[in-house]
């Protein structure tokens, strides 16, 4: 929420509006007086690392009463305010509509009662209202994620973590329990990112004689040499008569019927606590500057919107309306419409839905495919190739196909390090860093004779690629080899999994969100530091290659003052202005300064030289200090993000190659030469999609690997303003206000 803060309040100024801090929610705006009082750019510095929120919140009944509203426009009118922003909940939001629905009436009413005048009630005719979405249940529809979601699981994940290696140890099972009233989403996505056994929403409610379905699972996981079983249930959940699915009744369950040594945790407030993650600061501050622009465009017509990120993109939702499917998910548990209920919550909640239903246990079809499908890791390590390989050995066993881990990328499988791999060898991999399958970075040009000799050998009918940069030009390669080796026209598939997010195809890729924490919490650390010595400037050094994602979005994150990267040219000018800014900085109340470099931004700009530079144009004003992040980006135990990630494009590639297989099978064969039979699974924009690799090619500069057209540069402009430059903001792709309505009517056909 203190991004969401921070950002509104720097991009008002920057527009040159007056912006105004309500203090403890609706009570400060009823209560008025020192509640209400104008905001600075220092008064949000230094608060992007807290949890919770610097303005205070409350539960408001006073709000509720017609006076208590009343007293509220006094308020707002006395002070000239006519726009508000919320962030809060479906509460919060719906509050804020009604209000704004009979703002003239109460203004009639305040100029009856003589407490205001005439002038007045032109001066504020009507009130603009736009929200912002901040609720760690992420139960709010219409919205992929909301405020805090990403921070919550980071919670969750840290604990199960925690517990899964004290049980393991103790051959227990763990019955953990995640916040979730009415909506399962933390314990859904808790589920799929460290494969539990079972998870209770209240979305889905288990089938009549879940009892002993759930006991047979248990005793089958411990029969297959499973030291641990984790039950994760939301604190909703229920069964299909409405009743409440208490952890302690599933404890007494699994003690008496099965005699396994059980455990409950219960999470409680932990998850609503600690630090932000970078995504969560990064969409607080993506939606601070969206929801700024609505209310500046806004007009009496434009009914109250919420802003929110569908996919990667930012957009405007009519508040109403997502307050009314989020009415309607409501109703269709209450109703027992469950399949409905999953459906209204959205795209993304069905397919964390589907995906867990899939993996969570072994139900291999009775006829095999007698297909043999190869999985390799290329390039450097990253977090969250682990959870990719899981899902997809999990997916083609369950799809009647035999599954063979490569070793040490396309090396060993040149050498034929190739060997069958099963369900319950990838058990716990979700949460490990690293490869554990080893990877190099060895290309396959060269050793295309062993590679097309193993491939024959271990019949191998399709690859998937799991890796970076050379993953993508491995993968072209081997599709430009088929014109020699017949065993290469096979079904190929790409997933990009690279700290450096430099894929062709795809606007993430796995390993980039955990490396991004790793560099924020990094920072945060260095900014604490550099706030007690007062009067520095650390200067940073990111990987990444020659793609600037890393720095740019660790910038935004951590409130960097800026951030050199390759795709934006920088001269000798530009740093002189930037040393300026800090000089200027050091006059003011925020007396610390953070720069951001990517390791290769420039060759003869090194980190040391401008390290050098900012200390002899700094004398007398600020010190610097520089640190080399290093190889700890590489590292790590993999964020729910990544793991989630990672799990998704795991099992949607093996789908994928299913069906592909299909279609390349002619007399008795697999023959595949097509583009389209070799692609990169990736992220654009909303959807995940597949990309023939070769035409993927015009797009990527070969030379510094990265692709010519990048989403995120256009986000750049937002860390400038929030550091105080005064640059022009691009708002051409301003998001326009979309429905959510129309996906309903499908349900009810």
């Amino acid at each position: 929420m203190n991004a969401a803060v921070r950002a509104t309040v720097r991009v008002g100024l920057y527009t040159g509006a007056k912006v105004y801090f309500v203090h403890e929610g609706y009570q400060g705006l009823v209560d008025g007086g020192d509640n209400i009082r104008p905001a600075t750019w220092e008064s949000v510095s230094m608060m992007l690392q807290l949890g919770g929120t610097v303005i205070g919140s409350a539960r408001c009944q006073d709000f509720r009463a017609r006076e208590g509203r009343m007293k509220a426009a006094h308020n707002l009118v006395k002070l000239g305010i006519t726009n508000l922003c919320v962030i809060g909940g479906d509460g919060s939001l719906t509050g804020a509509n009604a209000f704004r629905t009979e703002w003239s009436g109460l203004l009639a009413d305040l100029l009856k009662a003589g407490k205001i005048t005439e002038a007045d009630v032109k001066k504020s005719s009507h009130l603009n209202i736009v929200g912002m979405v901040g609720s760690i249940d992420n139960d709010f529809c219409g919205t992929d994620m909301t405020i805090g979601t990403d921070s919550a699981l980071h919670r969750i994940i840290e604990v199960v973590d925690a517990i899964t290696t004290t049980a393991q140890s103790h051959q227990r099972t763990f019955i953990l329990e995640v916040m979730g009233r009415h909506c399962g989403y933390l314990a859904l996505v808790t589920a799929l990112a460290c494969g539990a056994d079972w998870v209770f929403i209240p979305e889905m409610p288990p089938d009549e004689g879940w009892e002993d379905h759930l006991c047979r699972r248990l005793a089958n996981q411990r029969a297959r040499g499973s030291r641990l079983n984790v039950i994760i249930v939301a604190e909703g959940a229920m069964s299909r008569d409405g009743k409440p699915i208490s952890s302690e009744e599933i404890k007494k369950l699994v003690t008496d019927r099965l005699g396994f040594d059980t455990r409950t945790t219960i999470l409680g407030h932990v998850q609503r606590g600690g630090t932000p993650s970078a995504f969560d600061r990064i969409l607080g501050s993506r939606m601070g500057v969206e929801a700024v622009m609505a209310l500046l465009e806004a007009t009496p017509d434009t009914p109250a919107c919420v802003v929110s990120l569908s996919g990667n993109q930012a957009v405007r939702l009519p508040l109403m309306e997502c307050v009314q499917v989020t009415k309607d998910v409501t109703a269709a548990m209450a109703e027992g419409r469950f399949e409905d209920a999953i459906k209204l919550r959205g795209k993304s909640f069905e397919n964390n839905w589907n995906t867990y239903k899939m993996l969570a246990h072994i139900n291999p079809p009775d006829v095999k495919s007698n297909i043999n499908v190869a999985i390799l890791n290329i390039g450097a390590p990253c977090a969250g190739m682990n959870a990719a390989v899981r899902s997809a050995v999990r997916m083609g066993i369950i799809q009647g196909h035999n599954m063979f881990a490569v070793h040490d990328g396309f090396d060993g499988l040149a050498q034929g390090q190739v060997e069958p791999i099963n369900w319950t060898t990838v058990s716990g991999w979700t949460g490990k860093g690293g490869s554990m399958l080893g990877t190099k970075r060895t290309l396959p040009a060269k050793i295309l004779e062993g590679i097309s000799q193993n491939i024959a050998k271990f019949n191998i009918h399709a690859l998937v690629i799991i890796g970076g940069f050379e993953a993508y030009v491995g993968g072209l390669e081997l599709v430009q080899a088929r014109e020699k080796y017949e065993e290469m026209c096979i079904p190929m598939v790409v997933i990009p999994a690279t700290v450096s997010n430099n894929v062709p195809g795809s606007d993430f890729s796995i390993g980039a969100d955990t490396a991004l924490n790793t560099i924020t919490s990094t920072c945060d650390r260095i900014k604490q530091s550099a706030a007690g010595t007062k009067r520095r400037v650390f200067i940073v050094e990111t990987m990444g290659g020659y793609c600037g994602y890393l720095a740019t979005m660790a910038g935004l994150a951590a409130g960097a003052d800026a951030a050199y990267i390759y795709e934006e040219k920088f001269s000798i000018k530009d740093l002189e202005m930037n040393v300026e800014h800090l000089l200027h900085k050091m006059k003011t109340t925020v007396k610390r300064g953070l720069i951001l470099r990517n390791e290769s931004s420039n060759a003869n700009y090194t980190t040391d030289f401008i390290f050098n530079l900012y200390s002899e144009e700094g004398k007398g004003i600020f010190d610097c200090r520089k640190n080399v992040l290093g190889h700890m980006q590489q590292g790590g135990t993999p964020t729910p993000f990544d793991r989630n990630f990672g799990t998704k494009m795991g099992a949607k590639s093996v789908l994928w190659l299913t069906e592909k297989l299909k279609e390349c099978y002619r007399h008795g064969r697999i023959f595949a030469n097509t583009p389209d039979s070799a692609c990169v699974l990736g992220m654009r924009k909303r959807a995940l999609t597949f990309q023939p690799l070769a035409n993927l090619k015009d797009d990527t500069d070969f030379d510094h690997r990265i692709p010519k057209s990048q989403w995120w540069l256009k986000i750049r402009p937002i860390m400038k303003i929030l550091a105080k430059y005064n640059i022009k903001l691009d708002t051409s792709e301003h998001a326009d206000m979309e429905h959510v309505i129309k996906k309903r009517t499908n349900l009810s056909m």
